[in-house]
């Protein structure tokens, strides 16, 4: 492990960017953090009863424009559904369409689901995937979760948070429901959404909401990205952020990853004039109540930064690296360095070590989707035991809401793939049961005995190879290699002929029964493994305790063994992949020198890029070039 000079000193110099910030992500010349007034956690920077209102209003002046009728949704930072609304006419149900002509998992499910589901995980996505230094909406995020990065774009890989739509779930342990007050992150009825119509609200460059839009009745994806739609979900959402749309400097649009710019909204064309919509009490239809989220009522959100919210900022050592911390409605914090469970398990000091050191390299890293240019990383960082525990979890200040679920999820999928008894636990889970097409299902175990003969004897799931998310993720690709057209399917993925981001394989099927049963209302806790709707009374309904909030497949996620034994993971979210991977390389590696206690990364012996199925070598962990904004050094991960 190498550690350049100037590191020392560079710490200091990034800590004290980061107290005069008080939350800002760093910078200057352009919007976001800039323009944060006086901070970007500020409590002044939350949604009014009078904002929510008004948002409602001009969205519904543009759909009567159209002669559409719409729901509407509005939540605020942390996911709090502030109100939901339903136009006069607006359709009860929805259909789940990839476009792809397919079915399977949920693509194709047709009037089953309530629409009020769909608007407000698309104001969840909004609200969750934007910062004050980026805004991204879900037309966004339709592009980073396809075959392709760019959608249809040949021989390219696939898009680089493949698979982030199945977070944020409702049976996740991590995020909170309504019984739990005002204090995030709140689950969302649908996870992440990838259909035009979901946006971020913004006040003095802050993010502290977002609106979701279901006019069209169709719940899809931007599946080509060359031209520009009249999407009227979008347009829609557009008039009702006008006055609380994100700063232009930091939308999508402005923001590239792999030199590739990312989409925001395709117009703005509007059929109304959202200064001149009607009183909120004149309008046609009704607020309504959605069970387990809102009631059919007004509410002003939360400041981001305030106990209320759920996130506050830390104290102790992590207050020297500007670090945030997750709190419950005591403002008691949910989850301080704590010690695992089992042989050799993590100790409160080691687990508080890899934390820190997590945050010391993030605070270093050059931000991939940030700006202005130059600004510091802004992650979750996550430590689990072996048994799928969350020992503790902290956040810079402003990384965005998303990451704190996902953070474990890498975890707890990097965990899952590498424990000795994987392929028992897998074997024994019940199949996703699909609704469509009727009767359908399909077997977890099969996706072991997959993953396996693929694999050939590096992939028995037996606990001989440590596997991090990357790997899993080479993996769990519609072909392998990731974008080769015409090559095959992942042994965790369909095949191409029947794929699409709603049916990816292994990733939704662990989730996909409880995913079902939470939209139509169901919010108990525990994703994985869960029985399927309407299954006979007494089925077995634990599910996978390890997995209990689903697991991820994107980088950034790596198993922890002492003694060559596992003991646990990390997992780290929230900026580019290369960066989360970057952060949760050298976080361990960092802490395990500096506490020299025998803990740290798998043997290179057991690693999976040791494997090479049909001839491909799987890849590891993979940190970016030019790595710091403090330094010019490269190669930072060489030799972990």
């Amino acid at each position: 492990m190498r550690i350049d000079g100037a590191y020392a000193a560079a710490v200091l110099g990034v800590v004290a960017l980061a107290l005069s910030l008080a939350g800002c992500s760093g910078g200057s010349g352009g919007a976001g953090s800039a323009d944060c007034v006086p901070n970007c956690n500020a409590p002044a920077n939350f949604l009014t009863e009078d904002d929510v209102r008004r948002t409602i209003a001009q969205a519904v002046g543009e759909a009567s424009a159209r002669n559409a009728r719409a729901t509407i949704a509005v939540v605020d930072r942390v996911g709090n559904v502030l109100a939901v609304f339903r136009m006069t006419g607006a359709r009860q149900t929805f259909d789940i369409v990839s476009g792809r002509g397919v079915e399977g998992g949920l693509d194709g499910l047709r009037d089953t689901l309530p629409t009020t589901a769909a608007a407000i995980a698309k104001a969840i996505t909004g609200a969750y995937l934007s910062s004050s230094g980026n805004a991204f909406s879900t037309r966004t995020a339709s592009q980073i979760v396809q075959q392709n990065f760019l959608p249809g774009e040949s021989q390219a890989p696939s898009g680089p948070l493949y698979g982030v739509q199945f977070s944020q779930l409702s049976c996740s342990d991590v995020n909170r429901n309504a019984a739990h007050g005002t204090v995030g992150p709140k689950r969302s009825p649908l996870g992440l959404s990838a259909d035009p119509g979901g946006l971020p609200l913004y006040k003095n460059g802050a993010v502290v909401g977002g609106i979701g839009v279901m006019a069209d009745g169709t719940y899809g994806l931007d599946l080509v990205v060359t031209d520009r739609d009249e999407d009227l979900d979008e347009l829609v959402a557009v008039a009702g952020a006008a006055g609380l749309a994100a700063p232009p400097d930091i939308r999508g649009d402005r923001i590239t990853a792999d030199g590739k710019t990312f989409r925001y909204v395709d117009s703005e064309s509007l059929a109304s004039d959202p200064a001149r919509a009607v009183a909120f009490a004149a309008l046609p239809g009704a607020l309504e109540a959605v069970p387990g989220y809102v009631d059919a009522a007004v509410r002003a959100g939360v400041a981001f930064g305030t106990p209320a919210s759920g996130y506050r900022a830390a104290t102790g050592a992590f207050a020297a690296l500007g670090a945030f911390t997750l709190v419950d409605a005591g403002n008691v914090e949910r989850f301080p360095p704590r010690e695992g469970t089992g042989p050799g398990a993590l100790t409160a000091a080691e687990v508080g070590s890899i934390l820190e050191e997590g945050l010391r390299v993030a605070n270093r890293a050059r931000a991939q989707i940030r700006r202005p240019l130059g600004s510091p990383a802004e992650v979750s960082v996550s430590v689990i035991d072996a048994d799928g525990n969350v020992l503790g979890l902290v956040r810079t200040a402003d990384a965005p809401v998303f990451g704190t679920d996902v953070a474990v999820q890498k975890a707890r999928g990097a965990l899952l793939f590498s424990r000795p008894d994987a392929f028992a636990l897998l074997a024994g889970l019940p199949a996703a049961a699909y609704l469509v097409p009727a009767g359908a299902s399909a077997s977890i175990a099969a996706y072991a005995t997959a993953f396996r003969d693929f694999v050939g004897e590096g992939g028995a799931l037996d606990g001989r190879t440590a596997w991090a998310t990357r790997a899993i993720g080479n993996l769990h690709r519609p072909t392998f290699p990731d974008g080769l057209a015409g090559a095959p399917p992942g042994p965790l993925s369909k095949g191409f002929d029947t794929w699409s981001p709603f049916n990816v394989g292994f990733q939704l099927d662990l989730v996909h029964n409880q995913l079902v049963k939470g939209a139509l209302g169901d919010t108990s806790t525990g994703c994985a493994g869960r029985a399927a709707a309407g299954a006979p009374a007494g089925t077995p309904d634990a599910g996978l305790p390890i997995a209990r909030n689903g697991i991820q497949i994107f980088p950034g996620g790596m198993p922890v063994y002492r003694a060559g034994a596992l003991i646990g993971a990390v997992g780290v979210s929230g900026d580019g992949v290369d960066q989360d991977d970057m952060v949760a390389l050298l976080g361990l590696a960092n802490a395990a020198k500096a506490m020299g206690t025998g803990f740290g990364h798998a043997p290179a012996a057991m690693r999976a890029d040791q494997l090479a199925p049909l001839g491909v070598r799987l890849r590891y962990a993979q940190c970016p070039q030019s790595p710091y904004n403090d330094s010019t050094q490269q190669g930072a991960c060489a030799g972990i």
